[in-house]
């Protein structure tokens, strides 16, 4: 089985060398291609490619970005899988191997990426290693596959993933409208999920990134291509990514800390499903359900939870009364005209132990002090430039006694402990 890597290049000569060497070195013969796009590089670049008897190379007059760099790669790619890969990488010991070993596990499974040093989406670890060659010492022991470090994603950085063909086959290229870069990667990945592939972190799998180094030239420009981006991903999908792909990594201190058990939990706000996927990773035996106001964003939570649509103002759930474990309120309290009433109608969802876990801002962040504010009468402060809601202690306690628990006051560390006092 073969895999096309796929790789572009802007000038950035040094970064290519050592990352087609690493292929060299760490890769077995005859297990892969590598097929180089370059997008009018002016440093050497192109004279460099031109004596590399091991790679295919297409030369572009001009740069044409990196979603189309990458379709022009894949459309002369002979591999059973496509790998897309960032030229400013260094490849480390089994990392293909790992890889594919987790693509091919499951039939439903459509990509997978690997964990590293500078990234996004939770896809970094420490390392600790300062030299290259301690880098490599470091994967000799890391790079060991275990299925158990595998975890499912919703999305995956396209700095390094391995995409089976009838995946592309299926879903297509990547699309063009994100030129030059941003936003392609999460735009492949929904497509995926939502043509019912699984996403898959190798956890067991470590490769270096030095990360952005043709975009830190110009930081201006590259803040503004992803503002236009985030847009155009917001008209194409009718959500904008950020806000509807919290996550809240500190439930594990207040959800049960025996991973195999049983419970039912909603979440409130739940956008794309994201946090619902992160609890559905530790807690395999869980059984969740996911509410959201935006039909977009549940079309991709709805993947692998029951979901329903709903106004927040005014919900009527379809559940009966004691049902969930858990009931989780993400950061949407601050943005609803009466928070209170929200949480005294979802209470009765809750059994007889069941938690109302709520993410809300703490009116005592220092960083707030400085804002001009103003006190509501009935509830909470707001900012006046955006009407977002602030809460205190006091003014998240519920009427009838029940505990509310404390799961992200921004700028307190609370984790764990009760709000209600």
């Amino acid at each position: 089985m073969k895999t096309s890597i796929i790789i572009l290049t802007y000038n950035k000569l040094n970064y290519t060398k050592l990352c087609i060497e690493s292929i060299r070195k760490y890769t077995d013969n005859g297990t892969y291609e590598v097929i180089v796009v370059d997008n009018n590089s002016s440093d050497g670049t192109v004279e460099w490619l031109k004596k590399q008897r091991d790679i295919v190379t297409i030369f572009n007059n001009e740069n044409f970005g990196f979603p189309k760099g990458c379709n022009q790669g894949i459309e002369v790619a002979e591999g059973e899988n496509i790998l897309l890969l960032n030229n400013d990488t260094i490849m480390t010991k089994n990392w293909l191997i790992n890889m594919t070993k987790c693509l091919y596990s499951n039939i439903n499974i459509g990509a997978v990426g690997c964990v590293t040093n500078y990234c996004s989406n939770c896809q970094v670890i420490e390392a600790g290693y300062q030299t290259i060659e301690k880098l490599f010492s470091f994967c000799e022991k890391y790079n060991v596959s275990n299925e158990e470090l595998w975890e499912e994603r919703l999305r995956l950085i396209g700095f390094c993933v391995l995409i089976k063909k009838e995946v592309v086959n299926k879903v297509g290229l990547l699309d063009e409208i994100f030129t030059p870069g941003n936003f392609e990667d999460d735009d492949y990945s929904f497509r995926a999920v939502k043509a019912g592939y699984k996403l898959m972190l190798c956890k067991d799998t470590f490769i270096h990134h030095f990360g952005s180094t043709s975009f830190k030239e110009n930081y201006e420009t590259f803040n503004e291509n992803l503002v236009i981006n985030e847009e155009k991903f917001k008209q194409k999908w009718g959500f904008y990514l950020n806000e509807d792909f919290d996550t809240h990594p500190n439930l594990s201190n207040i959800l049960p800390q025996n991973y195999n058990d049983k419970f039912k939990l909603l979440e409130i706000g739940c956008g794309v499903g994201a946090n619902l996927r992160y609890i559905k990773n530790m807690y395999k035996n869980a059984e969740l359900y996911g509410i959201d106001k935006n039909i977009n964003a549940l079309s991709i939570a709805s993947t692998f939870v029951n979901t329903q649509s709903s106004d927040m103002e005014n919900m009527n759930l379809e559940y009966e009364k004691g049902f969930f474990d858990f009931i989780i309120v993400g950061n949407i309290l601050q943005q609803l005209k009466n928070p209170k009433d929200v949480i005294k109608y979802l209470e009765p969802f809750l059994n007889n132990k069941g938690k109302l876990l709520v993410c809300v801002p703490d009116s005592g962040n220092a960083s707030l002090l400085n804002n001009n504010i103003y006190i509501n009468d009935s509830l909470s402060y707001y900012i006046k430039e955006n009407k977002v809601k602030l809460f205190n202690y006091s003014l998240i306690h519920c009427d009838n006694g029940r505990d509310i628990e404390g799961l992200d006051i921004e700028g307190l560390d609370i984790e764990g402990l009760d709000i209600a006092q």
